[in-house]
């Protein structure tokens, strides 16, 4: 029988248009805008200045504390100018600008596709080499993957979970690496194994990727303490807290992390950066990203340098339709309109997804018609309905005691709600709010 959470969830159309298509590279811009901040936590400081040489994989910023990450040019040239630009959340961020000249890299990457399974270095070498390297959580929340592999005091963890699900419509970058780097990613697991010292690790897949699960879990029995988990189909079970459930039946308490229940969680994209990272000495300095959309010519999964331009993307995957009503950073669920194709890849970007017109516009609100649909769909248990309406009116005190913060803003709320309301939206309101006024109080 396969595995699931049992609280809420939706099943939104899945729209896997580019699950067949394998991985392209493509080719590397003429310049790239690589931003200081592409994670949770201290913005990275430039090591650089304008008219210095860099190579591709060099540190061009510098973590600026511990829950914070390098960052490395994903090309080689002159650095024109370091300044502000828009990126995806459409506020101007300080960032590396850099015109491209040849593809010279640092030369201790190991530049060949030759798997290399065997490894000697102990579990705080690979946790400083993972840090070295600017690895974040490449599903969307761009945690910095050191961090997670460090419990805080009077914490243990007992298993590693590979986050295999992808249950975000569209999208199929988690997928086609599966498919494609299947030793890689196993070997990954192990060195986030070691790291950790945990001897059991489980990669959950939804039941929608069959070629995955089967894959995976033949290769699998080549490596010790590492399993397969078949998952039915249901959002948002790529959610650390839903897929722990869904695996290993327990439950992270209300704001507690993962490692509470001893469970840690990483993508797939993620685990694949830390074999590059440990067994080829290579920093992240580019991602898979699914460009996709019901009108886009040639729905794609790229290899992408990170800072190149969306545009880019969108115009390897046959150019920008004609009714195009709006750009998605992410999928349709959790993603967020862009406000110019111009804004780059970060090491958060999963996906880009073009919506056109006729499914871009919301329609008109109604007012709520008590019919509870978005309390039945919550996975974490809550009352969206309420949630909103204490966004909306800023009641902030009390929508805190309503556990806003526990909120994973997966979007079913807002999915399933018959009279349209932006239900996400006020939530998303309130929690910035509630966070600020949490860290003031912390201060």
């Amino acid at each position: 029988m396969l595995k699931t959470f049992k609280v809420g969830g939706v099943h939104p159309p899945e729209n896997k248009l580019s699950a067949d298509k394998k991985i392209e590279v493509l080719p590397i811009p003429k310049t790239v805008f690589i931003p200081v901040v592409q994670h949770i936590g201290a913005p990275s400081t430039a090591v650089v200045n304008k008219g210095d040489v860099v190579k591709t994989g060099q540190i061009i910023a510098k973590s600026s504390g511990f829950v914070s990450t390098n960052i490395h040019s994903s090309v080689s040239g002159k650095v024109k100018k370091i300044d502000l630009s828009p990126d995806s959340s459409g506020y101007p961020k300080l960032g590396i600008f850099i015109d491209v000249e040849g593809d010279h890299w640092m030369e201790e990457i190991n530049r060949s596709e030759e798997l290399v399974k065997e490894f000697d270095l102990d579990g705080p070498q690979i946790v400083q080499k993972i840090q070295e390297s600017g690895i974040v959580g490449m599903g969307g929340a761009t945690f910095p993957s050191h961090v997670k592999l460090v419990p805080p005091k009077g914490m243990k963890a007992e298993i590693l979970l590979i986050n295999g699900v992808e249950c975000e419509p569209y999208l199929t970058s988690d997928h086609r690496l599966m498919m494609e780097k299947a030793d890689e990613i196993l070997v990954g697991t192990q060195l986030l194994m070691k790291a950790m010292n945990v001897e059991k690790a489980a990669i959950g897949i939804e039941n929608n990727k069959p070629g995955a699960i089967q894959l995976l879990t033949g290769k699998a029995k080549h490596y010790k303490g590492i399993s397969v988990v078949a998952l039915k189909d249901k959002y948002p079970q790529g959610g650390e807290k839903q897929l722990i459930k869904a695996v290993t039946g327990r439950e992270v308490p209300s704001g507690g992390l993962p490692i509470a229940v001893g469970a840690v969680v990483s993508n797939v994209g993620t685990v694949f950066a830390v074999y590059e990272a440990i067994q080829k000495n290579k920093p992240l300095f580019e991602r898979v990203v699914t460009v996709t959309g019901k009108e886009v010519k040639n729905p794609s999964n790229f290899k992408v340098r990170i800072g190149t331009a969306t545009s880019e993307l969108i115009e390897a995957a046959g150019g920008l339709p004609e009714n195009t009503g709006k750009i998605i950073s992410g999928g349709p669920m959790m993603g967020r309109a862009i406000i110019s194709p111009d804004v780059p890849v970060t090491k958060g970007t999963s996906g880009i997804l073009i919506i056109p017109e006729t499914e871009a516009k919301r329609k008109p609100y109604r007012e709520c018609i008590r019919c509870s649909r978005c309390v039945s769909v919550c996975p974490m248990g809550l009352e969206p309905f309420l949630l909103m309406t204490l966004g909306q009116k800023q009641i902030f005190d009390r929508a805190e005691n309503e556990r806003i913060m526990n909120c994973i803003e997966c979007g079913s709320c807002s999915y399933t709600c018959p009279s349209y309301r932006p239900i996400l939206d006020y939530i998303r309101f309130g929690k910035a709010k509630v966070g600020a006024i949490i860290r003031t109080r912390k201060k």
